[in-house]
C-alpha cells in the first residue's frame, strides 16, 4: 500500500511512476478521493465539537435561568444529532472510496526497472550453464514422466484437471528435490526454517497483497480463510502488527509447503504436465530488513535461489522484469528461467522480489532502533522462490533424459535417494 502522505507531497512523480505499470489517472482520482474524505471528516469534527460545546452551554443558561436561551440550544443539539448521523454516514463512505483506491494500486517500480508493457520488456542480465548437446530428440517432461509414475489420469478421477499423481521413485524423486532445497536455504544460505499455517485469516492475504484484487486467484473454505497460494502469505504476516527491533533484521525465514492456485483466467495454458498445478510444492524465501538492507538481502536471496539450479547443473537465464510484468507487491523483480530442452524453451522457475515498504505498510508491520522514541516506518519484505519443486522436476526430466527413456539422478540427489541412481521406464 501507498503512503497517501507521499502523494499529497508530490502527485506528479507519484502519477509518473504508476503511469509506468500501465495505471493512468490514478493520482487525481486517489486525491479527489483523499480531499472528500478529509472534508467529512473535518466536517464532522466540526459538528462535534459544537455539540460538546453547546452542551456546557445548556448547563451555563439553566444555571442562569435562562430558559429560553436553554431551550434554543436543546433545539441546536437535537438538529445537531441528526446532521452528526449523516455526516457519520458520510464520512465512513468517502474513507472505504478513498481506501478502496489506495488498496486497488500495484507497487511503484523502482528507478532501475525497465519500462515495458508485458515479458516482451524484460531484460536478460545473465545466462548460467552450458545447454546440453543431445545424440536424441529430446521429449517434453510429460512424455517421458508417464512412463515413470507420472498418472494424470488417476489425478483427473480423483481430483479433477491440473493436479498429479507420482509414484514410486519418481515421487521419491520430488521429495528429495524439496529436501535438499530446505537443506541447502537453512544449512547453506543462512535462513531459518519455519513451519506455517497452510490456511490463513483474509487480514494475512490483505497483508501480501491477494486482497482484495485477486481473490478469484484463491482457494476460499467455507469459514472465510484462504488455502496459501505460497508460503510468502503465511510466512511474512509473521510480523504483521509488529513493532520489529532492528537489531533483528534482517529477518531470514524459509518453508516447504503446499502451495494452492486456483490458475483463474489460465485456461488452455500449460494443460499437459507439470508445469501449471492447483496444488503443487514450493520452498519459499521471506526476508524482512530496514530499507537500508533490502538491496543487499534481495541480492542474496537470488544468490540463494539460483545456488540450487547451480547444484542442479539446470542452465537458467536471470531476467530483470520491467515495470508492466512485475507482480502487484514487487518493487523489483528477477525472474529465474530454466532451459527446457523438450520445450527448446526456457521457463520460469522463481521470482525474487524487493517489495519495499508496500507489504510492510498493509500489514502495520514496523520496525524501530535502541533509543528511537518512535518507528522508523514500515519494513522492507522480500520473497522468492527457491526453488519451486514441480518445475524443478520438470527440469531435471528434461535435462537428464536418456535416449532409453531413463532419467538419471542429478548427483547432489543421490543421498536422498536411498541407492536409486536412474529413474528406469
Amino acid at each position: 500500500m501507498h503512503d497517501i502522505k507521499q502523494l499529497r507531497a508530490d502527485p506528479d512523480g507519484f502519477a509518473a511512476a504508476l503511469a509506468r505499470r500501465g495505471v493512468t489517472d490514478a493520482a487525481s482520482a486517489l486525491l479527489a478521493a483523499d480531499a472528500a474524505r478529509r472534508s467529512a471528516e473535518t466536517a464532522l469534527q466540526e459538528a462535534l465539537a459544537r455539540r460538546n460545546a453547546a452542551s456546557k452551554e445548556i448547563g451555563a443558561a439553566m444555571a442562569a435561568k435562562d430558559a429560553a436561551r436553554s431551550d434554543a440550544i436543546k433545539a441546536e443539539v437535537a438538529a445537531l444529532k441528526e446532521q452528526i448521523a449523516a455526516m457519520e454516514d458520510t464520512a465512513r463512505i468517502a474513507t472505504a472510496a478513498a481506501d478502496a483506491g489506495l488498496n486497488s494500486l500495484p507497487n511503484a517500480p523502482a528507478a532501475e526497472v525497465p519500462d515495458g508493457v508485458d515479458e516482451h520488456g524484460n531484460a536478460e542480465v545473465l545466462r548460467w550453464g552450458t545447454l546440453r548437446n543431445f545424440d536424441f530428440s529430446p521429449l517434453e517432461h510429460d512424455i517421458v514422466a508417464a512412463r515413470l509414475g507420472y498418472d494424470p489420469e488417476a489425478a483427473a478421477r480423483v481430483a479433477g484437471a491440473r493436479f498429479a499423481v507420482l509414484r514410486g521413485p519418481l515421487a521419491r524423486l520430488q521429495r528429495a528435490l524439496g529436501q535438499y532445497m530446505i537443506d541447502v536455504q537453512t544449512g547453506v544460505r543462512g535462513y531459518t526454517e519455519v513451519a506455517t499455517p497452510y490456511l490463513v485469516k483474509a487480514e494475512a492475504a490483505y497483508g501480501t497483497g491477494q486482497l482484495p484484487k485477486f481473490e478469484e486467484d484463491l482457494f476460499k473454505t467455507t469459514d472465510g480463510r484462504y488455502l496459501i497460494p505460497t508460503a510468502e502469505m503465511s510466512l511474512t504476516n509473521l510480523v504483521a502488527g509488529q513493532i520489529v527491533d532492528a537489531a533483528d533484521l534482517p529477518i531470514r525465514m524459509t518453508a516447504l509447503t503446499p502451495c494452492f492456485r486456483s490458475e483463474a483466467g489460465s485456461a488452455g495454458r500449460d494443460t499437459r504436465g507439470l508445469i501449471r498445478q492447483h496444488q503443487f510444492e514450493k520452498c519459499e524465501l521471506v526476508t524482512i530488513c530496514t530499507p537500508d538492507q533490502a538491496e543487499a538481502e534481495h541480492d542474496h536471496m537470488l544468490a540463494s535461489a539460483e545456488a540450487i539450479l547451480q547444484a542442479l547443473e539446470l542452465p537458467y537465464r536471470r531476467m530483470l522484469l520491467c515495470a508492466g510484468d512485475m507482480g502487484f507487491s514487487a518493487r523489483k523483480t528477477y525472474d529465474l528461467e530454466v532451459w527446457l530442452p523438450g520445450q527448446n524453451s526456457y521457463r520460469e522457475i522463481s521470482s525474487v522480489s524487493d517489495c519495499g515498504e508496500f507489504q510492510g505498510r498493509r500489514m502495520n508491520a514496523r520496525w524501530k532502533a535502541a533509543g528511537d522514541k518512535g518507528t522508523r516506518g514500515p519494513v522492507n519484505t522480500l520473497n522468492g522462490s527457491g526453488l519451486a519443486v514441480g518445475r524443478t522436476l520438470v527440469a531435471v526430466i528434461e535435462n537428464y533424459q536418456q535416449a532409453d527413456g531413463s532419467v538419471i539422478i542429478p548427483a547432489v540427489l543421490l543421498p536422498y535417494m536411498a541407492g536409486i541412481t536412474r529413474l528406469e521406464p
